[in-house]
């Protein structure tokens, strides 16, 4: 039987709990596989009640959730308690979130859990509380690494059944993100997404297609010279590495239907650049997925939305769709390789299976 997911808390004050509570009440019309929320069971109750939800839930350990699943929503305790109100976090915020996410690499790195889905969390709640870390993404790579090890690149991919999106640069402004972006971490990059590609995603030979920089992928030199300079030496390196690699390629003709049935993932040079595609085509149902890491992480692909958590008139109205997506591609990318079936690849139209 394969372990149970586990789902952390995200910001409290925001629609986390929410979309959480729901997916768990579609969880037979969906087929959902099962999972445990790792957060304050009297928290959660707190809000299925606000909600007007009939969420049953059992405190569980992670060895139990699966059994628990069918019958009510498995909640694994930490010891902080959540005292937020919809949409106003607290002081309990930020150590019931970072609490969430702690536990759940670790059971996922004992072999508790098979793997780690992600909700949203409030960046800015918690810097107040002293995290230093820019973003989700960073501080699971932090957890991820071995003591004295080197510290491990993570990569975040947007993923749907449309369109698959890689930011090389992610939590930086446009300006740092300009001067961040270089040749090797173009390359090093894309030769992560490539190995997480064959080996998760069951894609034997990953097509990969990389954004230009500036308009027009800057017009041979007119419009700016980063795809001289740095794009077009990192296309080179990769393809005499044997990766599929085409670019640089003008951003604002690589997202149209035809374009994207010539590659698996675009692979963009700075966060909106990548961001504002996938959440055009598929806000509903793309995942967050952290390449590089030595385990299975999905998360949905949006915020906290603490403006509709904190908006009486629409309570239980957030759209648990991308909840429901991340559920279900990490049980698939957790799933031992199986010759007899094809894996996430055939749902972008390839026909290859695991490689």
């Amino acid at each position: 039987m394969i372990k149970p997911l586990a789902l952390t808390l995200g910001e409290p004050a925001g629609i986390g709990p929410d979309i959480t509570l729901s997916a768990w009440l579609q969880r037979t019309e969906r087929g959902l596989p099962a999972f445990y929320v790792i957060g304050d069971a009297a928290f959660l109750r707190r809000r299925a009640r606000h909600l007007g939800l009939d969420v049953p839930m059992q405190v569980v350990q992670p060895h139990e959730a699966a059994s628990a699943f069918a019958h009510a929503l498995p909640v694994v305790s930490t010891a902080e308690t959540v005292g937020s109100a919809p949409g106003a976090p607290d002081d309990s915020s930020a150590p019931a979130a970072i609490a969430s996410i702690r536990r759940a690499v670790a059971d996922v790195q004992d072999g508790r859990a098979a793997a780690v889905v992600t909700n949203p969390i409030a960046k800015s709640v918690l810097y107040r509380a002293g995290f230093r870390h820019p973003g989700h993404t960073e501080f699971l790579a932090e957890l991820a690494t071995p003591n004295h090890a080197r510290p491990l690149r993570p990569i975040m991919m947007l993923w749907s059944q449309t369109l698959a999106v890689i930011p090389v640069t992610i939590h930086l402004s446009l300006r740092d993100a300009i001067a961040h972006l270089s040749t090797e971490l173009i390359e090093e990059t894309c030769q992560i997404a490539a190995a997480d590609l064959r080996t998760r995603f069951g894609i034997a030979q990953p097509r990969l297609a990389l954004a230009g920089l500036n308009p027009h992928a800057g017009e041979d030199g007119a419009l700016g010279n980063e795809e001289r300079a740095l794009i077009a030496p990192a296309i080179t390196m990769l393809r005499a590495s044997g990766l599929d690699v085409r670019g640089p390629m003008p951003a604002d003709t690589m997202f149209h239907a035809a374009a994207r049935k010539t590659y698996d993932c675009a692979v963009c040079m700075y966060h909106d650049q990548a961001l504002i595609p996938i959440k055009t085509l598929a806000f509903e149902d793309a995942v967050n997925v952290t390449l590089g890491l030595p385990f299975t992480r999905t998360s949905v692909d949006h915020g906290t939305a603490l403006d509709l958590a904190a908006d009486e008139s629409r309570a239980g109205t957030a759209d648990a769709g991308s909840l429901v997506a991340a559920v279900d591609l990490a049980i698939e990318l957790s799933r031992s390789p199986d010759p007899r079936r094809p894996r996430v690849a055939a749902a972008r139209g390839r026909t290859e299976g695991p490689s």
